[in-house]
């Protein structure tokens, strides 16, 4: 039989099953949806591999037989497509193909999972018997009839499509960013892209009536430069990650810009200086410094380590954390934003949750089971990286809405501090909010200007301490375009971050 390159990513996908499982309330927000039952149309999952509504029922009733008090199947399809390029020559190009289906069986806090990696309704209905078998109750809950989750707005393209993308018509846009990088400076020795994208089918059906999905189109373009001058080397690297099609990548105008600062953050580090290290006021920058907030205080507000008792925040709900200038959100409804869900991961419609309001702790980021829990709806928060995981709270695009003072305003009186502008890898001890980050590029402040750029600098200090210590606030808000991705209990998902830039008192800077 002859296959097209579309039918190939879809049917390649049905190859043998395979289970595995492990031991670890739901509320709607019903003016979001409008109800039709699954019949009435088709899903993805039913038109291109046979999983009919009849079979979802069954498998959930499965789920629930040894008492399960709640169940839900989690289908995906993810079609990954990968191609690098080092110095003009391919270094590495494959497509991938993910298929199956997870089961969870839920009892208070016992999680039952299970997962399959053949949608055939035997090996659906052994990942259910494994699921059940770890979730006991006393009273089984019932399967109530599957309504469909119709969106009235979208966050991204539904009719984006990756899978119509060839490996060498990736490879030809690469070369051709490699030679617009290099026309740019003849100090640049080597230079590295590559794009990786990924189109995720999922469709999330629940004992509770939920019946959702989505086509999510994920994609990110990196960009590493060596650049030597004088006899010294160094590098620097950016990424973009836009939720869209190959198009964003083919616009010249969006590469240009990631070029230039890649060349710009380079060619800083040639004339950079270790600052004083000490207890120095630091200027936080616009957009990628959302990382730090990310890091150092928004996994202390997810609701699970909150209702475990792990976070420092978990008694703080109403109560003062931050100066009234101090607004927190995070948020799935950023147009096109790599943290944009249509839906979360339990088929909770996406929502914009604010976590601190004016200085006061408001909400948590809740998944369904920790909304149970607090007695409230979930926030569309809840999250998984496939099948072969159970959802938890998780950040979307987390950031801190804009002050009233300028740039400026924030330079102006700080004697001698920092000015920070990237950041890279960094560590974060949630329960304590305790933290310390690596400074890629910035500047030191002195006598209120901004003078030599800096290098080889790390932030130490605490996310709580860190935000009621901010003191101003910009008005420059900015989104980072990079492709992040967060990671949590084994897990990595696509996230999104931003702030404006905003003056900490002090923080512990680590120099000379």
């Amino acid at each position: 039989m002859t296959w097209t390159r579309r039918e190939f990513m879809v049917n390649g996908a049905l190859t043998a099953g395979a289970v595995s499982f492990a031991g670890c309330a739901s509320a709607k927000k019903e003016n979001t949806v409008t109800a039709a039952q699954p019949s009435a149309r088709i899903s993805y999952f039913e038109a291109n591999f046979g999983v009919t509504p009849e079979m979802i029922h069954k498998v959930l009733a499965r789920s629930l037989a040894h008492g399960g008090k709640w169940g839900e199947l989690f289908f995906e399809h993810s079609r990954i497509g990968v191609v690098s390029l080092k110095d003009s020559i391919v270094s590495e190009a494959y497509t991938n193909i993910s298929l199956g289906m997870g089961v969870r069986a839920v009892v208070d806090d016992q999680i039952g999972f299970a997962f399959t990696e053949s949608l055939m309704l035997p090996d659906m209905l052994q990942a259910a018997d494994a699921a059940a078998a770890i979730a006991h109750g006393a009273d089984a809950g019932a399967v109530k009839p599957q309504h469909w989750l119709d969106l009235k707005k979208h966050w991204y393209d539904q009719s984006v499509n990756w899978d119509n993308v060839e490996i060498a018509r990736a490879a030809d846009l690469l070369r051709h960013i490699e030679a617009m990088t290099r026309a740019k400076s003849t100090e640049i020795t080597k230079v590295q892209v590559g794009i990786r994208w990924t189109q995720r089918s999922i469709l999330v059906t629940a004992s509770d009536g939920t019946y959702a999905e989505d086509s999510q189109p994920y994609a990110a373009l990196s960009l590493t430069v060596v650049m030597e001058r004088g006899g010294e080397i160094q590098s620097n690297w950016d990424s973009l990650a836009i939720l869209g099609g190959f198009e964003t990548y083919t616009d010249d105008a969006r590469i240009n810009k990631l070029i230039d600062n890649v060349i710009k953050n380079t060619e800083l580090l040639f004339d950079a200086v270790k600052p004083k290290g000490g207890e120095w006021p630091v200027v936080l920058g616009a957009g990628s410094s959302g990382i730090l907030l990310h890091e150092a205080i928004g996994h202390g507000l997810e609701a699970d380590f909150n209702r475990k008792k792990i976070s420092i925040y978990a008694d703080k709900l109403n109560k003062k954390v931050a100066e009234a200038n101090v607004t927190v959100v995070d948020s799935g409804e950023n147009m096109n934003s790599r943290g944009a869900l249509n839906v979360d991961d339990e088929g909770t419609p996406s929502q914009k949750t604010v976590l601190i309001e004016n200085g006061v702790l408001r909400s948590y980021m809740h998944d369904k089971i920790s909304a149970n829990h607090y007695g409230i709806a979930p926030t569309g928060s809840g999250r998984r990286e496939s099948y072969k995981h159970y959802p938890n709270p998780r950040m979307r695009t987390t950031y801190m809405e804009n002050g009233d003072a300028s740039f400026d305003d924030l330079i102006k009186d700080v004697k001698y501090g920092v000015y920070c502008t990237r950041f890279l890898n960094g560590q974060v001890y949630i329960g304590a909010g305790d933290y310390t980050f690596y400074v890629k590029n910035g500047f030191l402040i002195e006598d209120g200007k901004i003078t030599a750029p800096i290098k080889d600098v790390n932030l130490i200090g605490n996310g709580p301490d860190t935000l009621s210590k901010i003191t101003r606030i910009a008005n420059d808000f900015a989104y980072s375009e990079g492709g992040w991705t967060c990671g949590k209990d084994g897990q990595s998902i696509p996230v999104s971050l931003g702030m404006p830039s905003v003056l900490v008192s002090s923080i512990s800077v680590g120099g000379n």
